[in-house]
């Protein structure tokens, strides 16, 4: 895998080799009554990742290559979204734990879904910003008018764009939007493709840094801390997590040493994720995964911490801007009573 976008993100991914595994997953994946974990008969867990594998998920390869799982009498099957997007496929029950994000959950739950819940922060802030090449000044929001951004027309992207520009002084009608129409944000910006792009830090920054180009970037969160939501999460069905919590605590227990490995010792961690995947880039990960071994737990006292207020922050900056199908709970979608 060359890169990572959020626009990427946002779509479903087909993956035909997992389309079987996942079609052959149940809800409940074989749970005893009670929820616990028998010594004696492994629970078999479906964990379905957002996208192709990356450094966000490298604390569960950890914890697979590790023992971890195994240890907490857990079987642990990694698949990736075929058809349908992790969100669908986790509240459905085809898997019944899985990687999304604050804001993908913010959708289901104005659509009226209840079936998915966040349970654990993989990263402990927003590490989204917007990249341009070095040296032509797009240094601050205000920066980007009369600048070709990549724009993928949502409203939640758009509206973000709008409030930090308008944040930093900026028109943001002044803002040349483009089509995205790449998948590699560094390659994009090499083609002149466009002047800025919506990015994470933690792999297309690593990426124009392995690459040796010049960039220039500033972080959402450096702007305005209404953004510095979770992104992304681990998330668990509703009514599976409920039926057998510990299961699900199992489940974090293990996962949970897995990111504190990665944390303590990056390159091996990175190691451990291009050996399971060995069609990443070593360098690309390696970047990377120095790069997150900083942010997944960061101030945190903990790593999977979520915060209240944060959560609810987000949520009310959706609901303020009608950026949502129903006005949201600001406190739902989350819990910590899994982790431990």
């Amino acid at each position: 895998m060359g890169t990572m976008s959020r626009r990427t993100l946002l779509g479903s991914v087909g993956v035909a080799a997992t389309t079987a595994a996942l079609s052959a997953c149940t809800g409940q994946g074989g749970a005893t009554d009670k929820g616990s974990v028998a010594a004696d008969q492994p629970q078999k867990l479906t964990f379905c990742l957002d996208y192709t594998p990356n450094t966000n998920h490298t604390g569960i390869y950890v914890a697979q290559e590790k023992g971890y799982f195994a240890e907490e009498g857990i079987e642990l099957q990694i698949v990736q979204p075929a058809e349908d997007t992790a969100e669908a496929i986790i509240a459905t029950g085809k898997a019944q734990l899985g990687v999304s994000f604050q804001d993908y959950i913010a959708n289901v739950l104005a659509a009226g879904g209840k079936g998915i819940v966040a349970i654990a922060a993989i990263l402990q802030h927003n590490t989204s910003g917007i990249m341009s090449r070095g040296g032509e000044g797009i240094t601050r929001p205000a920066a980007m008018e009369n600048h070709r951004y990549a724009t993928w027309d949502l409203p939640v992207e758009q509206a973000t764009i709008r409030h930090i520009v308008q944040k930093d002084g900026g028109d943001y009608d002044k803002v040349k939007l483009v089509p995205y129409s790449v998948e590699d944000e560094v390659a994009g910006l090499q083609a002149n493709m466009y002047d800025c792009v919506w990015v994470y830090e933690g792999w297309a920054v690593q990426n124009a840094n392995v690459q040796n180009m010049a960039v220039d970037y500033f972080s959402f969160i450096s702007i305005d801390e209404v953004f510095d939501y979770y992104t992304p999460v681990i998330a668990a069905n509703v009514d599976y997590a409920q039926g057998n919590p510990d299961v699900v605590k199992a489940f974090l227990r293990a996962a949970k040493k897995g990111y504190e490995f990665a944390i303590a010792q990056p390159q091996e961690a990175a190691d451990i994720l291009c050996k399971a995947v060995p069609e990443l880039n070593e360098k690309l990960v390696a970047q990377s995964q120095a790069f997150l071994s900083e942010q997944y737990q960061a101030d945190a006292k903990t790593w999977g911490v979520i915060e209240k207020d944060r959560w609810a922050r987000f949520y009310t900056w959706l609901n303020d801007n009608k950026l949502v199908e129903s006005a949201l709970d600001v406190d739902a979608g989350w819990t910590m009573e899994y982790l431990a």
